[in-house]
């Protein structure tokens, strides 16, 4: 059995299909913090948890052969929005989770940490980066993801082998859709407005990988013998693209469909800038990454088309919308008390 935590989120969702459709058992751990919705149609072939990783219980391990960790803050905005809370999740959880597999004999653990630990502001050099580069993260998500990782690997031995897979910027449909992922809400703004604006001229370099690939990747290092993968850092990146050619193959892909208009603005040169190298994962376990922007952001359209997602203002399709809303409410029900 696989455990799978963060099983409901934008890529747990579809991990987990990845996972069943290739016959592993897999058991959901999940707080269902946007909800349990994206399980709807395969709840009934899952083992589901609903529990919170900072409140571990050695039971979750039970009959686990191996730990696909994705429980956590996943973006800047809501590592800033509750730094202390990012730092619990991110790194602190990912100890405890790891110490427990470790403890249990659970010996492969992949944990999905971040391309953003590359990043150094646009001003710094522009240079290709690998798996072996020097890392100067900045914001509060990046760090707590690096912290993660130096962790993992102090533990590293022959009955612990964690693969940490430094994700580049996701894109494409989940059953957990967001739109607050810059292809994504691309896709988004191209039907809400047909206006896609890219801001700092667009200069900006990302990694980017699409949601089902990342997916694949899982099970890439799930079935990888363990000496070609354990103990390591992958980095996973389809691409790298600079934010105006993303607008542009977005533009491209949803010709037919709605018609886009690209405005690039200059000013901040604040912005993430980083490019990465993903030649390692291929080298290790043969897996390729497959799907385009152009095709990915044109599944996204298809399925608004068809009425899927297509409330655009709906906040849990943002993860710091959701939040935001949640501790406000959190706030409000503890002033008001008992409702009834």
């Amino acid at each position: 059995m696989i455990l799978l935590t963060g099983g409901a989120g934008y890529i747990g969702a579809v991990a987990v299909r990845e996972l069943l459709d290739k016959g592993f058992a897999v058991r959901v751990l999940d707080k269902f913090l946007y909800g349990d919705y994206p399980l709807a149609d395969v709840r009934n072939r899952v083992d589901v948890v609903e529990g919170d990783i900072l409140n571990w219980d050695e039971a979750w391990l039970d009959g686990v052969e191996a730990v696909v960790h994705l429980a956590g803050l996943s973006n800047d905005p809501t590592a800033e929005f509750n730094p202390d809370a990012n730092k619990r999740l991110n790194t602190d959880a990912t100890q405890a989770i790891a110490e427990a597999c470790k403890s249990k004999g659970v010996k492969r653990f992949i944990f999905a940490s971040s391309c953003s630990v590359y990043d150094r502001g646009m001003m710094a050099e522009d240079a290709l980066q690998n798996e072996d580069s020097p890392l100067e993260p900045r914001a509060a998500y990046a760090t707590s993801k690096r912290a993660a990782e130096e962790i993992l690997l102090d533990m590293a031995d022959d009955n612990f082998q964690p693969v940490i897979l430094r994700q580049g910027t996701v894109y494409g449909w989940s059953p957990r859709m967001r739109y607050d992922l810059v292809v994504n809400t691309f896709v988004k703004c191209a039907f809400e407005t047909g206006e896609l604006t890219v801001h700092c001229g667009g200069e900006m370099w990302r990694p980017m990988v699409d949601v089902t690939d990342v997916a694949k990747c899982y099970l890439a290092c799930l079935q990888a013998p363990m000496e070609q993968v354990g103990g390591q850092v992958f980095n996973l990146s389809h691409k790298n693209y600079r934010i105006l050619e993303l607008a542009h193959w977005v533009s491209k892909a949803l010709e037919g469909i709605v018609d886009v208009k690209i405005n690039v603005e200059y000013g901040s040169q604040t912005a993430r800038d980083y490019r990465v190298s993903g030649d390692k994962i291929t080298q290790a376990t043969g897996f390729r990454t497959r799907r385009n922007v152009d095709e990915s952001a044109r599944e996204i359209a298809q399925k608004v088309q068809q009425g899927i997602n297509k409330d655009f203002h709906n906040p849990r399709y943002y993860n710091i919308k959701w939040l935001e809303q949640l501790v406000e409410m959190q706030d409000h029900l503890k002033r008001l008390g008992s409702i009834f």
